[in-house]
């Protein structure tokens, strides 16, 4: 029997100090499986939940209050070259194919426990354990969400998570098509693909910095002069892009 919402807004501190952070193993998959029927309306096949709750690549958390879990994350590790058409552009195109993000599979809380900050702490775990100096190659944590799920839109655009693009017909569910977004978060220095303005203004920069005897001296003062000029004329821009 869960605790009733009221309940739990009078406790809230003290119910964050009793929530305890354990990694899955094979034993929770029978609750695992009830809660992801619960939250998601996507249905997982037996080996994946054997994979995130045995396999290493996986890094799968569970929140659990008084042995029960009530909240978990799962996300997958892998390398750029590992990645799906339509995530393959998430990293600025200088990165090496082996270089690492990260993939945000589910995050999910039992509705009693909501808005009391546990899907907070289980991302922030997972973006602690991403930065650390182990996975100081992991440039960026991205996932995939339906774009009528606007709770959970919100919840990663106020943790700073980027729109990337716009995916027309991304999902089935119940045999019914539905669109999707892919939200990313750079870390580690982690940067997003250029655009014609980011190498308009490096090569900018690099000309503004070139050593007049590499070339003629009026060529490098007409380009430097153009330069200046556009890059205090040219309107701030985002790297997020959006496909409507």
């Amino acid at each position: 029997m869960g605790l009733g919402y009221d309940q739990l807004s009078m406790n809230s501190f003290s119910l964050q100090r009793e929530i305890q952070l354990r990694f899955l193993n094979p034993a929770d998959i029978p609750d695992v499986k009830n809660l992801c029927s619960e939250w998601f309306p996507i249905e997982y096949p037996d080996t994946w939940y054997e994979d995130i709750t045995s396999n290493p690549k996986f890094y799968s958390l569970a929140a659990t209050y008084h042995n029960r879990i009530i909240g978990l994350i799962v996300a997958e590790i892998k390398v750029k070259l590992k990645l799906n058409k339509e995530d393959a552009d998430i990293l600025a195109s200088f990165y090496p194919p082996n270089v690492q993000v990260a993939y945000i599979l589910s995050l999910g809380v039992v509705d009693d426990f909501r808005r009391h900050g546990i899907a907070s702490l289980l991302l922030d775990s997972l973006i602690s354990y991403l930065t650390s100096t182990d996975t100081f190659d992991c440039k960026a944590l991205y996932l995939h969400v339906l774009s009528s799920n606007l709770i959970a839109i919100h919840f990663y655009e106020r943790r700073s998570f980027q729109l990337h693009c716009f995916l027309p017909y991304y999902y089935a569910i119940q045999g019914k098509p539905r669109d999707g977004y892919s939200y990313v978060l750079y870390i580690n220095d982690g940067q997003p693909p250029w655009s014609v303005f980011d190498y308009m203004m490096y090569c900018g920069k690099f000309l503004l910095h070139l050593q007049p005897c590499a070339l003629p001296k009026q060529i490098v003062r007409t380009v430097r002069s153009w330069f200046c000029r556009f890059l205090t004329s040219a309107p701030p821009q985002t790297h997020s892009k959006h496909t409507s």
